[in-house]
C-alpha cells in the first residue's frame, strides 16, 4: 500500500491541490481533531468542496486527530511529549476503529493523510502511519 501525507502550512489552495493532483491522490483523509483553519479554504466544508471540484474525495477521521495537549506540545516543539500523548490517543477504541478505516480507505485508492504542519517530522500524521500502517510505502508531499 502506498500512502501519501500532506500538510498545508504556508501553501495556497492552488499549490495544495496541484501537489495532490500531480501525485495522483484520489482521496484526502483529514486526520485533524478540529478540521478548522485560519487559512482560507482549509476548514472542513470549503476544503471538501475544493477537493470535489478537482475530483478528489474527502473523509474526516476525527478520532485520529491529536488531543489539545498534544497540539500544544507539537506547537512548542516537545516531540517526545507529543509522541506520548498521541500514543495514548491511538489506544482509544474509536481511534483503533478509525485507524482500520484509514487503512481500508488508503488500500482502495491513492490517499493522503492531511494535517496542518508542513514538515511531517513535527506532525502526528507521521506517528499515525508508523503506528497503524507501518508496512506502507509513504510519500510526503510538500505543496
Amino acid at each position: 500500500m502506498k500512502l501519501f501525507t500532506i500538510g498545508y502550512e504556508g501553501a495556497t489552495m492552488n499549490e495544495f491541490l496541484s501537489a495532490l493532483r500531480e501525485a495522483g491522490v484520489k482521496r484526502v483523509i483529514d486526520v485533524r481533531a478540529l478540521p478548522l483553519s485560519r487559512r482560507p479554504g482549509f476548514s472542513k466544508t470549503p476544503l471538501r468542496f475544493a477537493l470535489a471540484e478537482v475530483g478528489i474525495d474527502y473523509v474526516h477521521l476525527r478520532a485520529l486527530g491529536t488531543p489539545a495537549e498534544g497540539r500544544a506540545a507539537a506547537r512548542a516543539g516537545r516531540v517526545s511529549e507529543l509522541e506520548r500523548i498521541y500514543a495514548g490517543q491511538l489506544e482509544l477504541p474509536e481511534a483503533i476503529v478509525a485507524g482500520q478505516e484509514m487503512k481500508r480507505l488508503a488500500a482502495e485508492q491513492p490517499s493522503a493523510l492531511l494535517c496542518f504542519e508542513r514538515d511531517p517530522a513535527g506532525c502526528h500524521r507521521t506517528l499515525l502511519w508508523r503506528a497503524v500502517a507501518g508496512e506502507a510505502e509513504v510519500v510526503d508531499l510538500v505543496p
